[in-house]
């Protein structure tokens, strides 16, 4: 279902683009992307703050695709190689 993770707005069939693993996929790029400039730019805590609010969404949005549809959730915790729930 999601082969790339830097999944462009316009190649998402429109039907699609508000589903929760688009929504999980599109947070997944930037908390990968915020990681790697974290990464150089140690001090920048706006920048970590905003990861914290990232992170925090896309855990709640996990959480409510684990409750609705958990066959969904596995999928796409395997294609992301992203850390289940506890």
């Amino acid at each position: 279902m999601i082969n790339n993770l830097s999944v462009r707005p316009s190649l998402v069939p429109k039907e699609q683009r508000g589903s929760v693993e688009s929504q999980v996929c599109y947070l997944t790029s930037r908390i990968k992307r915020l990681t790697e400039h974290l990464d150089l730019h140690k001090r920048d805590y706006s920048s970590q703050r905003g990861l914290w609010k990232i992170v925090g969404k896309r855990k709640r949005l996990l959480i409510y695709l684990f409750k609705r549809d958990r066959l969904r959730y596995d999928n796409l915790i395997g294609q992301l190689d992203i850390r289940g729930l506890r």
